[in-house]
């Protein structure tokens, strides 16, 4: 059962898990769940997705009841606020605005000849430091990092902070393997650690302000509780 963060006879938000493909996907043929199939079976209607996470992001996922509303909220998407909590290696001392365009990826079917612009703003919000030597030193540090992509490019949060070097934990293609380990084992915090805490859109129909926030899951709020991030 989704946890269901918001709904009407419009649209319907859930706290997508991490692990959970949005719909089917040549890109992971070994999924046997998708979010669209479980939001249809949960709400008894048709559901088209407005926007997509990675498959290993967890957070605020939305949907519509028809194309029509769907096609409305994308067509209006550059004015959606997109609120991204991370868990990445070493601290981020101070905010910074990451304007630097992406290629394609071939794996997602793009043009790998062409990039594209992409802009992502992150702010630190807390510290760790661990009696742990994890790679090099022989402490370990970590920072809870809030990111507001303007863009949606593929993996643009998690390239964006490889590009800083602060890449997120538990993600197996930009992070360190050494980092996604450690936390895996001793903390039972297993997977990437994104999440899409929140999303704030005009309603398509009534024009009200909608903010949608998700809480942490279990994983996640075990972490945080381990670093005394309250």
């Amino acid at each position: 059962m989704l946890d269901i963060l918001f709904q009407d006879e419009h649209i319907v938000a859930i706290n997508k898990p991490s692990g959970l493909l949005v719909h089917k996907s040549w890109v992971a043929k070994d999924a046997k769940e998708f979010a669209l199939q479980m939001v249809r079976d949960q709400t008894g209607k048709h559901v088209f997705p407005i926007h997509r996470l990675d498959r290993p992001t967890s957070g605020v996922l939305l949907f519509a009841f028809n194309s029509e509303i769907s096609h409305e909220v994308q067509s209006n998407w550059e004015h959606a606020e997109k609120t991204y909590w991370a868990v990445v290696r070493g601290w981020l001392k101070e905010p910074i605005f990451v304007d630097h365009p992406l290629k394609g990826m071939a794996d997602y079917g793009q043009d790998t000849t062409t990039t594209q612009e992409a802009q992502t703003a992150f702010q630190p919000i807390k510290y760790a430091e661990i009696d742990a030597q994890i790679d090099r030193y022989p402490k370990s540090r970590f920072s809870w990092v809030e990111a507001k992509p303007k863009q949606g490019r593929t993996h643009q949060i998690r390239r964006h902070l490889k590009h800083l070097s602060h890449p997120i934990i538990g993600d197996a293609r930009y992070g360190k393997s050494k980092y996604n380990r450690y936390i895996a084992e001793h903390y039972q915090c297993s997977g990437l650690l994104l999440h899409a805490r929140t999303l704030s859109i005009t309603h398509p129909m009534t024009g009200a302000p909608l903010h949608i926030a998700a809480p942490l899951d279990n994983r996640l709020s075990h972490l945080f509780k381990e670093f005394n991030w309250q």
